[in-house]
């Protein structure tokens, strides 16, 4: 592949349609902010055994706070991961800065060739966070979701047996996967906007976003359905559970605050103390507007079937609150049970 051919971004293979009617899948959120890798890949099996059908996790350098305190390796605990169970995993991760996009193309590769069919990739333009330590500057949003346009075409190319050379806002000298899986991963887009999600309709496999404000989810889903987006739609839900709704309340407070910023902060704030400084003034009750907080598992199991009913075709369950044993316990025992029926 040539300069030249770099400008076009690939379309995602076709997808045969089916006839079948949609079934939900309901999956389980490691988060590798806040909890340490060994704990975190005893929770998935835990996950596993009560009832969750997949698993995915998040790809940080650093913490939304350091409340939170943890950033392990998500590549080198996937590895880990496919081997302990049986679950189908994704990834949320950015390749053009903090990872070149042919050694994120040999790392999904491998984990695809000694677990085929279980590893889905979702590739968004990333964030200051975790991009930044390479010291390299930190370009606007435009500049970014080209880089990941240029990204996705390079590993694509990668994972087609292609020799990729590329001098665009990536560079690439002949780089060649030796090892490939007999079919290469599914790329999914990271997506929160409806404009990011129409425009990555172009060469996404998929779509994964999160849950936000007044259901504005919908209207990313939408959006890249109407723009031609094909395959798996996935939601990230962000739920706090506890025996009591003060508690409930409290830990998502605690946890997930940063997130009730809002906007495009998220995507330009560098450093984990920076987040907490914006967020000292978010009150307990502004974070329900980014988590679903309930203490009453029978509201989860409803407003997770709500979002089913939306056309999510997998839902990954993320307690944001630090009791994740009992909420795997629970939410096996009683909420997918009612999903799944």
């Amino acid at each position: 592949m040539d300069a030249a051919q770099t400008t076009a971004v690939r379309p995602a293979p076709a997808r045969r349609e089916g006839s079948a009617p949609r079934t939900t899948r309901y999956g389980f959120h490691a988060s590798h902010e806040q909890f340490p890798p060994a704990e975190l890949l005893a929770l998935l099996g835990a996950a596993e055994e009560a009832g969750f059908s997949s698993g995915m996790c998040s790809d940080h350098f650093a913490p939304w706070s350091p409340r939170q305190g943890h950033s392990g390796h998500a590549w080198a605990w996937l590895g880990s991961a496919l081997a302990a169970t049986s679950l189908p995993l994704g990834v949320v991760t950015a390749p053009g800065q903090r990872y070149h996009p042919a050694v994120l193309a040999q790392a999904a590769a491998t984990l695809t060739q000694m677990h085929p069919g279980r590893l889905w990739v979702a590739l968004g333009s990333g964030q200051a966070l975790n991009e930044h330590i390479t010291g390299t500057r930190w370009p606007g949003k435009e500049e970014r979701i080209r880089r990941l346009e240029e990204c996705v075409e390079v590993m694509r190319a990668l994972f087609a047996g292609e020799t990729v050379s590329h001098d665009g806002l990536v560079r690439v000298d002949r780089a060649r996967l030796w090892s490939l899986p007999e079919r290469p991963p599914a790329l999914l887009a990271a997506a929160v906007s409806p404009a990011t999600a129409a425009r990555a309709a172009r060469w996404a496999d998929g779509l994964i976003t999160v849950n936000q404000p007044g259901g504005a989810q919908r209207e990313t889903l939408s959006a890249y359905r109407e723009a031609g987006g094909r395959g798996p739609a996935v939601l990230q839900a962000h739920l706090s559970w506890a025996p009591d709704r003060e508690s409930a309340l409290e830990a998502a407070h605690d946890q997930w605050r940063e997130a009730a910023l809002g906007g495009d902060v998220g995507w330009e704030i560098p450093l984990p103390e920076h987040f907490e400084q914006a967020a000292r003034f978010v009150e307990p009750h502004q974070v329900e507007s980014s988590v679903h907080v309930s203490e009453d598992l029978a509201r989860h199991t409803a407003w997770l079937a709500d979002q089913a009913d939306a056309g999510f075709d997998e839902i990954m369950l993320h307690q944001v609150g630090r009791d994740q044993a009992g909420f795997v316990e629970a939410f096996g025992a009683r909420v997918l049970p009612e999903l799944t029926r």
